[in-house]
């Protein structure tokens, strides 16, 4: 059984006050009212097509690709037997968010950030091969509606290739960190950045 809506915020007031010392007064204020907007028109928009078989804020704390240890929480698993759908919500505006799926392309050689997280979780999730389990897709869930005052998920594939993709992204970055080797920033004089990066190189 699912609780109420007004559990649903309860829990989320509850959320909130725990991480008080994170806002000022007015946007604490803000929050909860906004929270109060949003949650229960998304909560009965889904609450009846959701799987009863399901794991939050899953922790992978030993994975590692080569040597190079890698640990993540994961939002939501839904289970169908050992099928898994990695579900990650995201609280931001869906139509910029949109765009962070892309997978990488000429003007983009990373890819965007959301894919590049999915296809992290997917690792993540085929390092644990003792639980049989085994990540068919990963959806990122709009909390926030569009401009057309409509929900949106978006289901990803993670594709082979793809996971190829970003364990060597995953490797040269360590290696990068394990080297000093930071972003250089703007390169300004006056840049606390850049200075900070200047002095750890020496």
């Amino acid at each position: 059984m699912f609780p109420s809506v007004e559990q649903v915020y309860h829990f989320f007031e509850q959320g909130m006050r725990r991480v008080r010392f994170s806002f000022t007064d007015d946007e604490f204020k803000r929050r909860l009212e906004y929270g109060k907007e949003l949650l229960p028109s998304y909560y009965q928009n889904y609450s009846k097509s959701w799987k009863k078989i399901t794991v939050l804020e899953y922790r992978i704390n030993t994975a590692e690709i080569e040597g190079v240890p890698i640990t993540g929480i994961l939002d939501k698993l839904e289970f169908d037997g050992k099928k898994v759908n990695v579900v990650d919500y995201k609280t931001g505006d869906p139509e910029r968010g949109l765009k962070k799926l892309a997978k990488p392309s000429i003007h983009d050689p990373l890819g965007g950030d959301y894919w590049r997280q999915m296809v992290f979780y997917k690792i993540l999730l085929d390092s644990e091969k003792y639980k049989g389990w085994e990540m068919l897709t990963g959806e990122i869930d709009f909390i926030q509606k569009n401009k057309k005052n409509e929900f949106i998920k978006e289901k990803l594939i993670v594709q082979p290739e793809d996971i190829l993709i970003v364990q060597s992204q995953i490797k040269e970055t360590y290696q990068k960190i394990k080297n000093h080797e930071f972003a250089t920033g703007c390169g300004k004089d006056d840049c606390a950045w850049c200075n900070f990066v200047k002095a750890l190189k020496q």
